[in-house]
């Protein structure tokens, strides 16, 4: 995923949410950093709506998953992702996944009924190491996903992944998304992570004020 796009001709109304929002009303594209672009500002400025768009346009499920979930507890998304078109490389991810932190209880409920009613592979949550994400902390759950379930060709949206962890383990989630775009390199193909985040060091789009 090279950028994200606004096609402003599909959009009725700039004065309607979530189009009135600034940093939106004046977005025309977003580059995307090879391996990894963080998204940081201020509280209401706009980064999960972006971040949730980017992730519906790509195919995800909206309340978070992979493109396998299907399921929905509470409509809420927002209509952003109708106007955004996406442009992709020519090199595709072979996986991907949208972690957003205020639904991934919904996610790790959802793996549970899905196990339960069983299916011709393995249990969904072995992808996941194998321990119920329910029976593990908020923050313990975030770091089973990435180091189980992430891999280095896949193009990840990160909605506050920081929020349900404690400094040291904000700092492991650092180390093992390190880890990921280094094994990577080695393997000549790059993750895409897009984290809306306040923890920054490659590549930073600030939702700040007018523009993206």
């Amino acid at each position: 995923m090279n950028e994200a796009a606004l096609v402003r001709e599909k959009v009725k109304d700039f004065g309607r949410y979530p189009f009135s929002i600034p940093a939106i009303r004046s977005l025309h594209s977003l580059e995307l950093h090879p391996r990894v672009t963080f998204l940081v500002g201020e509280n209401g400025m706009g980064k999960s709506t972006l971040v949730e768009a980017i992730a519906i346009a790509a195919g995800f499920n909206a309340e978070g998953g992979s493109k396998n979930f299907n399921f929905a507890s509470r409509r809420s998304e927002s209509e952003l992702h109708t106007a955004l078109r996406l442009v992709r490389g020519v090199r595709r991810p072979k996986t991907g996944y949208f972690l957003r932190a205020e639904s991934y209880f919904n996610v790790a409920t959802e793996i549970e009924r899905l196990d339960r009613e069983g299916g011709m592979g393995p249990p969904i949550i072995a992808s996941y190491g194998g321990r119920s994400l329910h029976e593990q902390s908020h923050g313990e759950s975030f770091i089973a996903l990435v180091k189980n379930r992430f891999s280095a060709n896949g193009f990840y949206v990160l909605d506050e992944p920081e929020a349900a962890l404690s400094p040291q383990k904000q700092l492991s989630f650092l180390v093992a998304m390190h880890d990921l775009v280094r094994a990577a390199t080695r393997n000549s193909s790059s993750p895409r992570t897009l984290p809306s985040s306040s923890l920054t060091r490659t590549r930073q789009s600030t939702c700040s004020g007018p523009r993206v």
